[in-house]
């Protein structure tokens, strides 16, 4: 069996338009069944709106399914209690968009970082130098300066907040990271270093990593395979240099026809 499974996955939504009008059914993820093996970066793309962030958060737990389910490590999460998932939260991470709303403007970076690796280490709270020192480890391979670390979020620039928030997710020493669209709000100069941290560390850490993104050269750049994303379900799925350079769905060839091109001269 791969390392993380997705079994037919769904979750619908209703929606309500209007204060008399009847709810409608949005299938928002809508029959989704997907592998992938340890250790493998796979791309998840698709346009805004079409269920990726929600299938990511039906994987962190953070939503239940309305059907299917999602099995890591040959276990399957929706059955396990609140308190068991809290047990396994540190196994699975999520690197957000927006460092700016998914960091504590009133925490620094030492008390964050240090929240993080408490969660598989409780005790090191009780030895503040043990602390520091782990503290100043994930910040050097994240690429901060370690001496910024009782420094607040706001005190760093766009692409050195999305790496305090990298190393938060790393804190807990995770075994899956759910990476959603952790370089669109940044400058193109800055995505390419967030990039090739993010490659380098899932090498580093033998992470497996779903990196979530609409932009397929993004993907392409970073993932081992690409999931194609449309209307809640997967379309099309692939070793990356194939589903770019060979796509087999119209949808997908739009993708690709959709990517800026520069025109010289």
């Amino acid at each position: 069996m791969s390392y993380l499974e997705l079994d037919n996955l769904s979750k619908h939504f209703q929606i309500r338009e209007g204060l008399l009008a009847k709810p409608r059914t949005v299938r928002a993820v809508d029959g989704v069944t997907l592998s992938i093996e340890k250790g493998e970066i796979l791309g998840l793309v698709g346009e805004s709106g079409c269920g990726k962030t929600t299938l990511s958060r039906l994987i962190m737990q953070l939503l239940q399914p309305t059907s299917g389910s999602v099995v890591l490590e040959d276990e399957r999460l929706a059955e396990l209690s609140p308190a068991e998932i809290r047990h396994r939260r540190p196994d699975f991470q999520m690197i957000f968009q927006d460092p700016n709303a998914s960091l504590n403007p009133r925490m620094t970076v030492y008390s964050a970082l240090l929240e993080s690796i408490s969660a598989r280490h409780p005790g090191i709270r009780n030895n503040p130098a043990e602390a520091q020192k782990a503290v100043a480890e994930l910040m050097e391979r994240v690429g901060l300066n370690a001496k910024q670390m009782r420094k607040y979020p706001h005190e760093f620039s766009g692409g050195q907040r999305q790496r305090i928030a990298i190393a938060r997710a790393l804190g807990t020493e995770p075994k899956l990271v759910l990476a959603d669209e952790p370089v669109s709000a940044l400058d193109v100069s800055i995505q390419s270093q967030i990039l090739n941290l993010l490659r380098r560390l899932s090498r580093e850490l033998e992470l497996t990593m779903i990196f979530i993104s609409h932009d397929l050269s993004v993907v392409r750049y970073i993932a081992d395979r690409i999931a194609v994303m449309h209307a809640g379900k997967i379309i099309e799925v692939g070793e990356a240099d194939a589903v770019f350079h060979s796509p087999s769905e119209d949808y997908t060839k739009r993708l690709l026809e959709a990517i800026p091109r520069i025109q010289w001269g």
